[in-house]
C-alpha cells in the first residue's frame, strides 16, 4: 500500500523551489503595485500617516498618550474586549541621560468565541451581541477606574474584515467572508454605538469611536509602538496569519488611484499630506494575487475544489492556500482523494467525520508530527477519527500520508507567504532592486507577525523565515544588501486598537 515514490508522486502538484518563490515575488511585487493603483476592494488605504505609526509618536515618548483606553478586536474566530494602559517611566541612562521607557498593559480583558450562529445572523443580531460584550467590559471598568457617565469614552476598533474608511473614526463594511454572512455597506462605527446603547445603564458611558483599523493595521500598528528598532532595523510591515490571512505596510499616497485615496488623513502637525505615506490594508488575499498563483502553477486542482465549495467561490485563493481556516480542509480533500484513488479504498469505509467538509481541523493537522505533545500519530488518528467500518483501520501508511500532506501544504503556504512579503516590501521599495544603491543605513526590515496558524502549524514560521533568506540571496546573488525578519507581535489587534486612541486624539486631520 503506497509506497513513498508513490507519496511523493501524488503530492508534486504541491513542490515549490526557491526559483519559483523568487519568480513569484517578482510577479507579486507588479501585481501589487497595479492593485495599489487599479483595484477597489484591494490595497486599502487607512487614514493613517507613517508619521502617525512612527516610534517617537506611537511610543508616546512625552507620556502625553499615558492613560486607559478602551479596545476591541472583531476576528474571524473571536471577540475581544478590554483596557489597555500606557504608562510611561523615568530611565537614566548610563551617560546619565534621562529617556522614558513605555509601558503596556492588557486591563479586565474578555475574550468570546463568535459561533457560527451568530456568523449567519443579520447585522442587528450579531452587533448587538457585541455591544453586551462591550457593555459587559464597561461595566467593570467603571467598578476598577470610577469612570464616569458624563464623559464619552473613546473607543479604538479593530475589525478582521475588509472595509472602505473615509476617515479614522469611520468606516464601511465590504463583503467579510469567513463565514460571516453580513452584508456590505455597513457602517460599523454606528453598529458599534447602537449594540452597546442597547446594553448599557445609565451610570455608564458613552462610548465615542476614535479610531478604526483593519486587524493587519492594528498588528502594525502595535509592532511599531513596541518594537526595539535598532539604528539598522526598521519595522516595515506587519502580517497576519491567523483564520485568515492579511499584511499591511505603509505605502506612498502616490501610488494610489485618486479615488482611494482618504478625504482626510491624520498626520502631525507641520506634516505635508501630499509627501506622506499612508498605512495601506493590502487585503491580499483577495483574488486580484490570483494571476501570479496561476502563472507559478501554485493553483491545483485540491485547491479549486476547495475553492468551489466555499461561500464565494473565488473570493480569496492566497488566503484558502495559507490560513488556519482553509489548511485542515485542504488536507482532508487530499487526504480523501489519495485513499479513494491511489489506494483504491472504498468512501464509505471512511471515519464518518473524513468525510464531512472541515471534518479534518487545522488545529488537527498543526500538531500531527512525530514526538508531538498531543501524543503519537497513531493515537491522535484513533482518538479523532475512530475506525467505525470493520474493512477500515488506520495503518502505518496512513499515518505517514497524511503528515506528508501536512508538511507539502505547511511548505507551500510558507513559501507564498515568504514570497509574497518580499513582493510588498519590493512594492513599497523598501528592498532595493538589484544593482541599485539601497538605504544603506538600513540593513534590516522586520516584520510583525501573528496569528497562531504560522505560529502553530508543524513549521511554517521556521520555513517563512528560511524562504525569505533563500529568495533575498538567489535575487543578489548571495549579496543581499538587506534581511528580512520576522518577529513576533501577539496580540497585536486589541493591543493596535488601544495604541490608536491616543494617537488620533493627538493627531491632526488634513
Amino acid at each position: 500500500m503506497g509506497s513513498t515514490l508513490e507519496i511523493d508522486k501524488f503530492l508534486e502538484p504541491l513542490a515549490i523551489d526557491v526559483q519559483k518563490l523568487s519568480g513569484l515575488a517578482r510577479e507579486m511585487a507588479s501585481t501589487f503595485g497595479k492593485l495599489s493603483a487599479e483595484s477597489s476592494d484591494m490595497f486599502l488605504p487607512t487614514p493613517i500617516s507613517e508619521s502617525i505609526l512612527s516610534p517617537e509618536v506611537s511610543a508616546g515618548q512625552d507620556g502625553s498618550d499615558s492613560g486607559r483606553y478602551l479596545a476591541i478586536d472583531i476576528g474571524g474566530t473571536n471577540l475581544r474586549v478590554g483596557f489597555i494602559e500606557l504608562q510611561h517611566d523615568l530611565i537614566v541612562g548610563d551617560a546619565g541621560v534621562p529617556s522614558t521607557s513605555r509601558k503596556l498593559n492588557r486591563l479586565l480583558e474578555h475574550s468570546w468565541p463568535i459561533g457560527e450562529s451568530l456568523k449567519n445572523e443579520n447585522s442587528e443580531s450579531l452587533f448587538s451581541w457585541i455591544g453586551d460584550r462591550i457593555a459587559h467590559v464597561v461595566r467593570k471598568g467603571c467598578d476598577a477606574f470610577s469612570l464616569s457617565p458624563d464623559q464619552d469614552l473613546p473607543l479604538g476598533v479593530t475589525f478582521s474584515f475588509p472595509m472602505h474608511q473615509t476617515s479614522l473614526s469611520e468606516a464601511k463594511l465590504m463583503a467579510m467572508g469567513k463565514g460571516f454572512a453580513i452584508t456590505s455597506n455597513l457602517d460599523l462605527g454606528g453598529h458599534l454605538t447602537t449594540g452597546y446603547e442597547k446594553h448599557k445603564t445609565a451610570d455608564m458611558p458613552n462610548i465615542k469611536i476614535a479610531a478604526i483599523a483593519n486587524d493587519s493595521v492594528s498588528t502594525l500598528v502595535s509592532f511599531i509602538c513596541q518594537f526595539p528598532a535598532k539604528a539598522h532595523q526598521k519595522a516595515a510591515m506587519g502580517v497576519i496569519v491567523g483564520t485568515g490571512c492579511n499584511a499591511t505596510i505603509p505605502l506612498k499616497l502616490s501610488t494610489l488611484h485618486e479615488s482611494k485615496r482618504p478625504a482626510s488623513i491624520n498626520v502631525l502637525p507641520g506634516q505635508d499630506v501630499a509627501t506622506a505615506k499612508i498605512a495601506v490594508n493590502t487585503e491580499w488575499s483577495i483574488n486580484g494575487s490570483a494571476p501570479p498563483l496561476r502563472k507559478f502553477g501554485l493553483i491545483n486542482k485540491w485547491d479549486e475544489e476547495l475553492d468551489r465549495a466555499g461561500e464565494i467561490p473565488g473570493f480569496q485563493p492566497l488566503e484558502y492556500m495559507t490560513a488556519g481556516r482553509y489548511l485542515g480542509e485542504l488536507g482532508r480533500i487530499m487526504f480523501l482523494d489519495y485513499c479513494i484513488n491511489v489506494l483504491k479504498l472504498s468512501v464509505s469505509t471512511l471515519p464518518r467525520k473524513l468525510r464531512q467538509r472541515f471534518g479534518l481541523t487545522t488545529t488537527f493537522l498543526s500538531h500531527y508530527y512525530h514526538n508531538s505533545p498531543k501524543g503519537s500519530m497513531a493515537d491522535q488518528l484513533s482518538n479523532e477519527f475512530p475506525a467505525e467500518h470493520p474493512e477500515f483501520e488506520w495503518t502505518k501508511t496512513l499515518e505517514a500520508v497524511l503528515h506528508k500532506i501536512a508538511v507539502a501544504i505547511q511548505k507551500r503556504a510558507a513559501g507564498i507567504i515568504a514570497a509574497s512579503t518580499i513582493g510588498l516590501l519590493m512594492c513599497a521599495e523598501e528592498i532595493p532592486e538589484p544593482g541599485a544603491i539601497g538605504k544603506k543605513d538600513i540593513t534590516e526590515l522586520v516584520v510583525g507577525y501573528t496569528g497562531g496558524c504560522i505560529q502553530h502549524f508543524q513549521d511554517y514560521l521556521a520555513d517563512t523565515q528560511a524562504y525569505l533568506d533563500k529568495i533575498l540571496a538567489l535575487e543578489f546573488d548571495g549579496k543581499a544588501p538587506i534581511r528580512v525578519v520576522l518577529h513576533p507581535c501577539h496580540d497585536g489587534g486589541i493591543t493596535g486598537a488601544g495604541v490608536l486612541v491616543p494617537a488620533a486624539l493627538a493627531s491632526m486631520c488634513t
